[in-house]
């Protein structure tokens, strides 16, 4: 990548951060942040997302947004979720790459320089695979491992497995996104789904620098639905065979019970039977109702079509350069 033929109106990297809840750890990501982005030879902007935290978040960046004019923070209405508020961040980013990390600094800012020089060769897209994750307990390793390949397996799209947010995308990759307006949004299978010349880089991922994480195991599990569901219809087909099975189990059972009967003069056992094939088959149709319902329920949300966020403000120092229209609902 050539910088000195890009244009000069405006930075040449973004840096999208969204946040809920984490002023503790925020002036430490900002030092540390500063600190990696000043030893770039380029001009660069931090865009922070507000995704309706309830603490001092929005009054510390809205601070650093009044004082420093590379720093921009996009107030949402509420909280719309990680996802929205990262497709805000990028839908305000004016840089000819973006760089997405999480606020927490478990991606540690100094590894940009070394992304942004894979983007310099000519990478659209540089993920960072995570090596190891340190601070996290071994049951949430082992289900994010199985998880990961779970759904590298079932998906539609081939999804890079152990690679979390933090990445960069060329503005390229940025717009190609941009046309990708579900409002159910798995964004690490929307990464993968636009293609585009890619290069890993693997990482220790750091322990959480402050605060507690705002993940819990239900929020954990309704994403892993979301991902699930939105790239692949092999539930689907997965329970259509589950049922089959039990269908040619149920007919082998009963011509089992019909020749015992005939031949030997056993009698039919009643209650104990019926019930443990009743209790199956109900549980599986239960199981196929739901995931059914799973996808009749996305087709619900997006027919709706609403916006994915809605903006309260956007906090910066008044810039020269001017900006393209942008569409506070998305």
């Amino acid at each position: 990548m050539n910088l000195s033929r890009l244009p000069s109106n405006g930075p040449v990297l973004s840096v999208v951060i969204p946040v809920f809840n984490e002023k503790p750890v925020l002036p430490r990501l900002y030092e540390r942040l500063h600190k990696a982005l000043d030893s770039l030879d380029f001009q660069y902007e931090i865009v922070f997302v507000d995704d309706g935290s309830t603490d001092d978040s929005h009054r510390y960046l809205a601070g650093l947004a009044y004082t420093y004019p590379w720093v921009r923070l996009v107030k949402l209405s509420r909280n719309f979720g990680k996802e929205a508020a990262t497709t805000a961040g990028l839908d305000h980013a004016l840089g000819h790459a973006v760089i997405i990390m999480d606020a927490d600094l478990q991606d540690p800012p100094e590894l940009i320089p070394l992304m942004v020089e894979a983007w310099r060769s000519g990478m659209d897209i540089v993920l960072m695979r995570r090596r190891s994750r340190n601070g996290e307990g071994a049951l949430k390793r082992f289900c994010a491992y199985m998880f990961y390949r779970l759904l590298c397996r079932l998906s539609d799209v081939t999804i890079p497995k152990d690679v979390g947010d933090f990445r960069l995308m060329s503005r390229r990759a940025i717009d190609a996104l941009g046309r990708l307006r579900e409002r159910n949004r798995y964004m690490k299978g929307l990464f993968a789904w636009i293609g585009l010349p890619t290069k890993v880089i693997s990482f220790d991922r750091e322990p959480r620098a402050a605060g507690d994480s705002k993940w819990n195991f239900i929020g954990l599990m309704r994403l892993a639905m979301e991902g699930l569901t939105s790239f692949s219809v092999s539930p689907l087909r997965c329970v259509t065979f589950l049922g089959l099975l039990t269908a040619l189990g149920s007919a082998m059972y009963g011509a089992l019970i019909v020749a015992k009967t005939l031949v030997l003069g056993s009698d039919v056992s009643g209650y104990p039977s019926l019930m443990v094939v009743m209790t199956f088959i109900g549980g599986i149709q239960l199981l196929s109702i739901g995931l059914v319902g799973e996808y009749v329920g996305r087709i619900y949300l997006e027919s709706k079509q609403r916006p994915i966020y809605l903006v309260e403000e956007v906090c910066e120092l008044p810039r020269e350069e001017v900006r393209p229209a942008r569409s506070e609902e998305r």
